[in-house]
């Protein structure tokens, strides 16, 4: 039976870390995955090609990334724990050609840390704890990356593909939809890793979105943002009234706030007595246009 990664096995996996000296650190939410049939999905779902360029966060011990690199061009992954650089050296030394490891904290990575490269997919197990913020912060910064295939925890997978009206929708799902689509999913049990976390997980695979009207332009989509946290602000309120406790944390009184608000929604089209969780994330690309709008008429 062909073999996706010859390190996704618990004896596997147990044998480098004992090469090492090392076990899995908790600090850094390392849960090693050890079942291939799972790497085999993520690649088949990530549809990884030669010619992609991949970023992968958190290798590991280079289980995933081995796997990576027998369908990549190449892969650049980001990787926290020092530890693990010498051990990478040793898992993947018969590909390291094509690989590179960039040791830094992935919530702090820049598009400099790449040197030249533009990764077209980001493919990877991710740390739990970061998760949800390091796709968000990657959508929106590395306008590059076509797609993001990644294990996450299952409640944050439920958040990302949640629809309106859902317990799991909010400001969260709305800045994801505005720049992401889902295209596909599948659970992962916790006994397909070295330790078994303590939740259940899911690969979810995101596609950049290509269906934005001509005039979203990224001013827009940052004021659709700004209009998604003001109406999930008090999740319980009508949109009117969340809108301005958001507005009024920020030192605006309601007198500034109240018809400044109730002209957006006017110009969206938007009741502005409906709570932010029934509206749909195109609502707030047409609330984040009537924001810019409305603020340049009365400046």
């Amino acid at each position: 039976m062909t073999r996706f990664s010859s390190l996704a096995t618990p004896s596997a996996t147990r044998d480098v870390l004992a090469r090492f000296g090392l076990a899995p650190k908790k600090a850094f939410g390392q849960n090693f995955l050890v079942n291939d049939a799972v790497v085999g999905r993520i690649l088949d779902l990530a549809a990884v090609e030669p010619s992609d360029t991949v970023l992968e966060v958190g290798p590991g011990i280079g289980t995933l990334t081995h796997a990576l690199l027998q369908r990549a061009g190449r892969v650049i992954s980001v990787e926290r724990d020092a530890d693990l650089t010498e051990v990478l050296r040793y898992t993947l030394s018969e590909l390291e050609q094509r690989f590179c490891l960039v040791h830094k904290d992935a919530l702090d990575l820049q598009e400099a840390d790449l040197k030249g490269a533009r990764p077209d997919k980001l493919v990877a197990n991710l740390p739990y704890a970061v998760a949800a913020t390091i796709v968000l912060d990657y959508l929106v910064r590395f306008s590059f990356l076509e797609s993001a295939t990644v294990m996450v925890q299952r409640e944050v997978a439920e958040r990302m593909a949640a629809k309106p009206g859902r317990k799991d929708y909010g400001a969260y799902t709305v800045k994801l939809s505005l720049r992401a689509e889902v295209s596909g999913s599948f659970s992962v049990s916790p006994g397909s890793f070295l330790p078994p976390p303590h939740v259940e997980s899911t690969v979810i695979r995101l596609d950049r979105r290509c269906d934005l009207p001509a005039w979203a332009d990224d001013a827009v989509i940052q004021a659709a943002c700004l209009m998604a946290d003001a109406a999930f602000c008090s999740r319980r309120k009508k949109m009117l009234n969340s809108c301005k406790a958001y507005f009024a944390s920020r030192g605006k009184t309601g007198a500034e706030t109240i018809p400044l608000l109730s002209a957006i929604c006017e110009a969206a089209g938007v009741d502005p007595e409906v709570r932010g969780e029934v509206l749909p994330w195109e609502t707030y690309l047409d609330l984040g246009r009537a924001f810019l709008s409305v603020v340049e008429a009365r400046s």
